[in-house]
């Protein structure tokens, strides 16, 4: 008669790795609740007082964080507590967001705050020339910022990234094929370079800065020339094999009518990208051009056929996202979308294609007005926070 096969428990975590993850504890700790009390983080941690004081030692050391310079007292009675805080003063990582018009090149600091920010419209996109000059266009942010020292570089790009390699597999919309983006770019800058797709890297910037700080689970949409998701649960971002998750360009919308490059009708992003919102409106004559912004400008102006396209999209995105929802159900659900940002009617609209009883877990984009920078150093920053010593200064 056969036996029940026994279950094989979970390999011990190695010393290093629980090293590392009471490091990036502590300092999340500090990122979230600063100036905050050593006792406090051991209390919010659940690592010992000895733990905690080593640790942000050794981050001070490193510049990192700093002791706030007002002490705090505990009931008014006893030693008074050092806060700690972080150091936001010196440190920046670089952001680079390939876009199809143009890629975005900026610095952040250590709460992913954008410093400087600059846009550099492509001329051409093969990538060798754009990766160039997008490390011209951080050397001189950098050259502008002499207090402040780069601690790397975060890339985000829409397409296929293999977070692993650092490299671009496939970006149709760029032309682009196996871009050895890390490689390339770190031997323009010196400086070491990360690289992820940029609904990924939105995820950890809203877990780490935004609204989903704190969410159990999160499901970002991104919804531009590229559309892609990407689903992360507690601190982790699902990437699956070679980081082809989230790739949902090609899920067919209902009734659609928009041909596809991959030669199908009614693909997900052929009927929601920035292009077809462009090209109706041209059609509507409400824009001649190709920036999205126009017709979220006209719509602002009081140009109903705007106003119709922008909520039509908006409503659409909303049923393509009760999708994902049914499938993955995650506990917040986050939005980046130009008419969604700008505009209550959109929010509207994409809450009602939710449905009325999941719309309160429906937001948008915790970063308006900087989006795209956020994305790009939010990959450096989520690996910094992932591993801060690894990541520290004085390895650089």
């Amino acid at each position: 008669m056969p036996t029940a096969l026994a279950s094989t428990p979970a390999a011990p975590a190695s010393p290093a790795s629980r090293r590392r993850t009471s490091a990036s504890v502590v300092l999340r700790s500090v990122l979230e609740h600063g100036p905050v009390a050593r006792s406090t983080i051991a209390r919010l941690t659940g690592l010992s007082p000895a733990s905690v004081t080593d640790y942000c030692a050794r981050f001070a050391e490193l510049g990192l964080i700093r002791e706030a310079s007002a002490p705090r007292r505990s009931n008014g009675v006893g030693r008074p507590h050092l806060p700690v805080d972080l150091d936001d003063s010196r440190f920046v990582v670089g952001g680079v967001h390939v876009a199809v018009p143009y890629t975005t090149v900026a610095l952040l600091d250590l709460r992913g705050r954008v410093v400087v920010r600059r846009e550099l419209p492509h001329e051409r996109t093969d990538p060798g020339w754009v990766l160039a000059r997008a490390a011209e266009g951080l050397a001189g942010l950098l050259a502008g910022a002499p207090g402040c020292r780069p601690l790397g570089v975060g890339v985000a790009v829409g397409g296929w990234v293999d977070r692993e390699s650092g490299t671009v597999v496939e970006h149709p919309l760029l032309g682009w094929r196996d871009v050895p983006v890390r490689r390339t770019l770190g031997e323009h800058t010196g400086l070491p370079v990360h690289v992820d797709g940029h609904a990924r890297a939105l995820v950890n910037g809203e877990r780490l800065f935004g609204r989903a700080r704190g969410s159990g689970s999160v499901l970002h949409l991104f919804v531009g020339n590229v559309v892609d998701a990407a689903f992360a649960t507690g601190d982790e971002v699902h990437h699956g094999p070679r980081s082809q998750a989230g790739a949902i360009a090609h899920l067919p919308v209902p009734g659609g009518t928009e041909p596809c490059d991959c030669g199908q009708v009614g693909c997900l992003q052929a009927e929601l990208s920035e292009r077809t919102l462009c090209r109706r409106a041209r059609e509507a004559g409400v824009s001649d051009g190709v920036n999205p912004m126009h017709v979220v400008t006209a719509a602002a102006s009081g140009d109903l056929r705007a106003v119709r396209l922008l909520v039509a999209r908006a409503g659409a995105i909303g049923r393509a996202a009760r999708l994902l929802l049914d499938v993955l159900n995650p506990e917040t659900v986050v939005v980046t979308e130009v008419g969604i940002i700008h505009r209550e009617d959109c929010l509207s609209a994409l809450r009602a294609g939710v449905g009325a009883e999941r719309a309160a877990s429906v937001l948008p984009t915790s970063f308006p007005d900087s989006v795209l920078a956020v994305a790009g150093g939010s990959v450096a920053l989520d690996v910094l926070y992932r591993d801060p010593l690894a990541s520290s200064p004085e390895r650089n």
